[in-house]
């Protein structure tokens, strides 16, 4: 993307709006929308199509660079900041050691687990695909939605959460994000209002920039969404849909109980708002509080990826709708957006699913998932952090005066990535990052990374500055 074609979607009475635009710019980043490198527009040639002030800008521009998120090159303009790891001494009186890069903790990947055979069973099963008809797979276009036989792999996937599924309300989508733009281009047009928790998948979030829908934050507490504060968004607002990553939410790693879900969809249902749940990490509890689409299916669209359960590199998710007519307009919207999924690719979840392969899997992500957790409540102070035991992400919460851009840029310069919460806040960021445990190649690298971070927390930004 060049400078001329970035243009941030900012609202006007959702804060001030240089703070909007900085938290465009960090969304933007994150959602792979703005690469390392990018050139951001000049800051008149900005405030001219936004029809803003030039301080506005400048005063965006100067937030991102606080945050570390932007650069400035004299007699050049404002770039996008190399995300590369810049091995660089950070000791002071006993904090960070000279240790070059450590992990980039920015991916919430599922950890690597150390299985050979199971590794090879999964290899074994592409092999197979060839000796059961693999040439009509390579050659051949499917119909949008997946074969059958994939929808019932679907099913069967997704049989102990939402058990007495039909062929015909299930959908193969490429990917979670595939299934998320099918979904919401299917339910929502331009101009309306959805409504999503305040700290939300900045998928999602692009997703709506790029749909021109207008995201509004409900507020929440310890257990989820507030009702009270989803039901006048839903009186006032009239919104087409509630998005929702209830289970190991991402990135707050909280899970909605399930009277608080019930009490959501009962909402819901009055004011006739969809809820797309968003259930990524939803295999992972072995006992897993009932989605929304056993408790309302009647107006739920549930997206069951498998990257965070099963392998990234799939991009096979699995949509259901809440009736026949639904997944007949979806798979239009799906056709319109992506033609199909990946038949291959869908042919080997299948393979992996109805061999049992992939419930192997799971459970090796699942342990080595604990191990890590494990590590982590060992060597982060409790009173920082909110975490799951059954997912592999975590939220760090500052304390002054750390702020969010200073720490995660003092962590860059050892070649640790973490996200702030620019990346994910609807509205005014907390001071908090997310850290993702899964993409440490081993336990010993990411328990030295953690390390590092814990003693990152335990000195003021002044001990750790590089500046002289």
């Amino acid at each position: 993307m060049t400078s001329a074609q970035w243009r941030p979607v900012v609202s006007k009475v959702a804060g001030p709006v240089y703070l909007a635009i900085a938290d465009a710019i960090a969304a933007d980043i994150a959602s792979g929308r703005l690469s390392e490198g990018t050139r951001l527009p000049p800051q008149r040639a900005l405030a001219d199509q936004l029809g803003i002030d030039f301080t506005t800008v400048s005063r965006a521009y100067t937030e991102a660079r606080r945050r570390g998120l932007v650069e400035g090159r004299v007699g050049q303009g404002t770039y996008v900041r190399s995300r590369a790891p810049q091995p660089a001494p950070v000791s002071r009186g006993g904090g960070l050691a000279a240790t070059g890069g450590m992990v980039d903790m920015s991916m919430n990947l599922p950890p690597r687990f150390d299985d050979a055979a199971l590794s090879a069973d999964m290899w074994a099963a592409m092999a197979e695909l060839e000796a059961s008809g693999g040439l009509d797979l390579l050659m051949r276009y499917q119909e949008p939605g997946g074969s059958v036989r994939d929808r019932a792999a679907g099913m069967a996937w997704l049989a102990t959460r939402l058990p007495d599924l039909a062929v015909e309300r299930t959908l193969v989508c490429p990917g979670a994000q595939g299934a998320l733009l099918t979904t919401l281009s299917g339910v929502a047009a331009s101009g309306d209002v959805v409504l999503a928790e305040g700290l939300s998948y900045p998928g999602f979030l692009s997703l709506a920039a790029h749909l021109r829908l207008q995201p509004m934050a409900v507020l929440g507490d310890a257990q989820g969404p507030l009702p009270d504060s989803f039901e006048a968004l839903c009186a006032a607002h009239r919104p087409r849909a509630f998005y929702t990553c209830p289970t190991i939410q991402n990135p707050t790693t909280l899970t909605i109980p399930q009277g608080r879900r019930t009490v959501l969809a009962a909402i819901a249902r009055t004011y006739g708002v969809a809820i797309i749940e968003d259930d990524a990490y939803g295999a992972l509890p072995r006992t897993p509080v009932p989605p929304f689409a056993a408790l309302a299916p009647d107006i739920t669209y549930h997206i069951a990826g498998l990257a965070k359960c099963l392998a990234p590199a799939l991009r096979i998710a699995y949509l259901v709708t809440p009736d026949t007519r639904a997944a007949a307009r979806l798979a239009g919207a799906l056709r319109a957006t992506a033609a199909m999924a990946s038949p291959l690719t869908a042919a080997l979840a299948t393979r992996w699913i109805m061999g049992g392969t992939a419930a192997r899997v799971l459970e090796a992500i699942r342990g080595e998932t604990a191990a890590r957790q494990a590590l982590a409540a060992e060597i982060l102070p409790a009173d920082a952090i909110s975490a799951d035991p059954e997912g592999f992400h975590i939220w760090l919460r500052l304390s002054p005066p750390w702020t969010r851009g200073e720490f995660a840029a003092r962590l860059r310069t050892v070649g640790i990535g973490v996200v702030p919460s620019d990346a994910f806040a609807l509205g005014t960021p907390p001071e908090a990052v997310r850290l993702g445990l899964g993409a440490a190649a081993s336990r010993d690298d990411l328990a030295q990374s953690l390390r590092i971070v814990a003693d990152l927390l335990s000195q003021p930004p002044a001990l750790s500055s590089l500046v002289v």
